[in-house]
């Protein structure tokens, strides 16, 4: 038993993750295949829980990294670096962001879905989903859904901890980092200055504790993934991408065109590193992402594949990547703009090129509250959708479809998501040289 062990744990966790993705998915779609729904559904409750204490062991330590993270990196730069590096880093946010709208958009025109469709079907589709589209109306962002943003920003931290507000916690930590900083510069008095780099020393040791953490975390992912795989294929088999063909490959088109092209293009531009290098460095995290479909449980793997793999330093990993994980959803920009063609298609909305360039920045900004979390892109439909000049009855119609196939795409999504979180923390790295280049020869172009 000792041997098998020592075996399994020799083998690469990727690989071990790899593995369990693909026999997951196999018995699975055996299952699909072989057996009815009701058959499935009553083996589901024999595997679930193994997925689902992935999920959670994944989210319990997402908040206190956040938290942890933030705190430590705006309490660590210096103030004149901290302003022009988080101005880079959001600025890259947002490039990517916008960037993967157009993609989307571009991708939408060219495939032109729900031309020629079925209306009637789909709207048998709402009405069979209707109870499950009903509840995301009511989640859903209203047109104040911004404001209410900006409000939400500013909450009790503890009741922002505890609801898992990462807007609230993301500014509450950086306010409190900057607060440590200024007082560290603002005095001269060596006790105060003492005390407060013990406070940073403090919550390092708390983050890196929490890493710790992780780790054990990811001995069990492999596991977790076999049954959510299981799950997922179990369930859904073919009949979650067939009816929705062209929009599934139009999304899944452009998330690799983001990944591969995009994002490769910007690596090599940038920081004249190998896009292939870089991609296999943080494949960890990619695949951790596509299982897990939560940009945010998977923040302390990309923190680990930041440090460990790229070598970015920690004070800007620290600050730049949860902030990534809240506000940087490229995945979901792709995603938007694809469904709303294909609504225009389907009811006969014109689309000029104002409200092209209209749906495009409503995307970068909509995506923004997507939170991180799986399925957050669902909601954001609605402000979408609404802002087309959808009715509430078009509206549930097109909301139906994406929760067909949901579980797919956000898979790739996520993925995207946080391969953009990487790839924008890299290129900042770079130009403002937080990388150790003594051991980052991996990733230099030959």
């Amino acid at each position: 038993m000792k041997r098998l062990l020592a075996w399994y744990l020799h083998i690469s966790l990727v690989t071990r993750i790899f593995v369990g993705f693909i026999l997951g998915s196999i018995v699975g779609a055996v299952l699909w295949i072989m057996t009815d729904e009701a058959t499935v559904l009553r083996l589901v409750p024999f595997f679930s829980p193994f997925g689902t204490i992935l999920i959670n062991m994944l989210k319990m330590i997402v908040i206190p990294v956040i938290f942890l993270s933030l705190i430590v990196g705006a309490s660590s730069l210096p103030l004149k670096k901290f302003g022009r590096i988080g101005g880079k880093v959001i600025t890259w946010y947002l490039l990517t962001s916008l960037l993967a709208a157009i993609v989307g958009a571009i991708l939408a025109l060219l495939l032109n879905p729900g031309g020629g469709a079925d209306l009637q079907g789909w709207e048998k589709l709402a009405t069979a989903l209707g109870s499950q589209t009903q509840e995301l109306s009511q989640a859903a962002p209203t047109s104040k859904g911004f404001v209410a943003m900006l409000v939400n920003m500013f909450q009790n931290p503890f009741q922002a901890l505890a609801t898992g507000n990462f807007l609230s916690i993301i500014v509450f930590a950086i306010l409190f980092g900057l607060a440590i900083r200024v007082s560290i510069e603002g005095t001269e008095n060596s006790t105060a200055i003492s005390i407060m780099e013990q406070m940073i020393a403090l919550f390092t040791a708390a983050r890196d504790v929490m890493f710790k953490l992780v780790d054990w975390i990811l001995e069990y992912s492999p596991i977790g993934v076999f049954a959510l795989s299981l799950i997922n294929f179990g369930m859904y088999g073919p009949n979650i991408v067939g009816p929705y063909i062209k929009v599934t490959l139009g999304i899944v088109a452009g998330i690799f065109l983001m990944v591969f092209v995009v994002y490769s293009l910007l690596i090599f531009v940038v920081t004249r590193r190998s896009p292939y290098r870089v991609l296999k460095s943080i494949q960890e995290a990619m695949i951790t992402a596509f299982i897990t479909r939560s940009s945010a449980a998977t923040l302390p793997v990309s923190m680990r594949v930041a440090t460990d793999d790229l070598k970015i330093r920690n004070e800007l990993v620290s600050f730049a990547l949860p902030l990534g994980a809240t506000i940087n959803m490229d995945g979901v920009c792709v995603h938007l703009p694809m469904f709303a063609i294909l609504a225009a298609n389907m009811f006969g909305i014109e689309l000029t090129t104002g409200s092209l360039v209209l749906l495009i920045l409503t995307t970068v900004l909509a995506s923004i509250g997507a939170g991180g979390v799986p399925g957050g892109s669902l909601m954001l439909l609605f402000l979408i959708l609404e802002s087309l000049g959808l009715d509430s009855t078009q509206v549930a119609v097109i909301v139906a479809l994406a929760l067909g196939i949901n579980p797919i795409l956000d898979m790739f999504e996520t993925a995207n998501n946080v391969t953009g979180d990487l790839i924008c923390t890299l290129t900042v790295a770079d130009t403002e040289k937080m990388i150790d280049n003594n051991q980052t020869g991996n990733l230099q172009t030959n």
